[in-house]
């Protein structure tokens, strides 16, 4: 089984499937960056943060990077805080900081389907939405909220970059029954850096944004987690094992 998630958070989801009874091999195809300006444009919102009545965070790594910014004590002042996913929201509370909204699907769109409308345009102008995210994010999050009647200002915390692979998890691959997404960076950067011949026969997806990216890449998949979390997407491969055996040489 071969976990693609960054070096910081591939142990969690390789420690789960351990313990379901999986061979894992770790070939991290993404590294977490500073953003291109260096956390100029992510500093400068957070020093206005009042201005804001939400923050949004789309991902445990716009969280970590925010709070680099902010420094340790600081908090987000009266904004309210929306968080995609239960391991976003987890994050956040380890800071100290409740999510008032977290949809009951973990991705964008649910987002702005829960997501309320602003209060009438007050004095201080039209009530803004502050979304620290990676750079080149789906941008269907920040439409749609524009679109509801929100300011909302997109500011990158991060770039998700290519690491350098190392022979012996490549050699690896080649033994390999299955392959976890946890992300659309994470199938553009397995292909780029291990190539399509050595996806494994069966493809496994945390959700249907991260499954869509590997079938517009050319994949087919087996298993997409109905909870769009790392034990949703063990439990959803445990299941799938349990009532299929992994077909051989299909790719």
């Amino acid at each position: 089984m071969i976990v693609t998630r960054g070096h910081a958070q591939a142990p969690s989801l390789a420690a789960r499937l351990v313990d379901a009874g999986a061979r894992v091999v770790e070939f991290p195809v993404i590294a977490i960056a500073e953003a291109a300006d260096g956390g100029a444009a992510m500093s400068q919102a957070l020093s206005g943060i009042d201005e804001y009545e939400w923050v949004v965070f789309t991902s445990a790594n716009a969280v970590d990077r925010c709070w680099r910014h902010l420094g340790a004590g600081s908090g987000l002042g009266r904004a309210k805080v929306a968080a995609i996913g239960e391991g976003t929201a987890k994050v956040l509370a380890e800071r100290g900081v409740i999510a008032d909204l977290v949809p009951d699907r973990f991705v964008a769109e649910s987002l702005v389907e829960t997501f309320p409308d602003p209060a009438p345009e007050a004095d201080s102008g039209v009530p803004a939405v502050l979304l620290p995210c990676a750079a080149g994010a789906r941008e269907v999050l920040a439409e749609g909220l524009r679109a509801k009647g929100w300011h909302v200002e997109v500011v990158e915390a991060y770039r998700t970059v290519r690491p350098d692979v190392e022979s012996a998890s490549a050699a690896a691959l080649k033994s390999a029954d299955a392959v976890t997404f946890t992300s659309a960076s994470t199938v553009t950067g397995y292909l780029e850096l291990a190539g399509a011949e050595r996806v494994p026969p069966v493809v496994a997806c945390i959700g249907p944004v991260t499954a869509e990216a590997a079938r517009r890449a050319g994949l087919e998949v087996d298993v997409v987690a109905p909870v769009h979390t790392v034990d949703g997407l063990v439990e959803a491969l445990t299941e799938w094992a349990r009532h299929r055996s992994p077909p051989g040489g299909r790719r």
